[in-house]
């Protein structure tokens, strides 16, 4: 199984937000588009960072309540893992499991042409599961 299988399921949509936009405009659209990261972006297409509800609350700890009228840019993770469309779905999750990454970008020729978080690689893998189990029920018992 490839990635492509895991977007065809879920889709390509990707929730972005620009770096100059404020931790408070991050909470917003975090909280509106009911996801845990958002992928910085200048054009949409393009990965300059990724940022997480993780990042918020461990920078707000730290600066305390002003971090809300920062930048994304200012606690943005700028080091971001991304994956090919015919990224096989084992690898990533070695990858992500080791490198304890949550979420990531899926791009083609550099632009980016999807997302794929932890939850999306497990759903997707005990679906398989699921299949073979059937499967193998079936060739039991048949």
């Amino acid at each position: 199984m490839r990635i492509t299988d895991v977007l065809r399921g879920k889709g390509t949509e990707v929730a972005t937000i620009a770096p100059s936009q404020t931790v408070r405009a991050l909470i917003d659209a975090l909280a509106e588009h009911k996801v845990g990261a958002l992928v910085v972006s200048h054009d949409g297409r393009s990965v300059v960072g990724i940022v997480s509800e993780r990042d918020v609350v461990r920078h707000l700890q730290k600066a305390g309540a002003g971090l809300l009228d920062q930048p994304v840019s200012s606690i943005m993770t700028s080091e971001v893992h991304t994956c090919a469309p015919d990224t096989k779905v084992d690898a990533l999750m070695v990858l992500m499991t080791e490198r304890r990454i949550r979420h990531v970008p899926v791009l083609t020729d550099g632009q980016m042409t999807g997302i794929v978080s932890i939850g999306d690689i497990v759903k997707h893998r005990i679906g398989d599961l699921e299949v073979e189990r059937d499967h193998l029920t079936a060739y039991i018992t048949g």
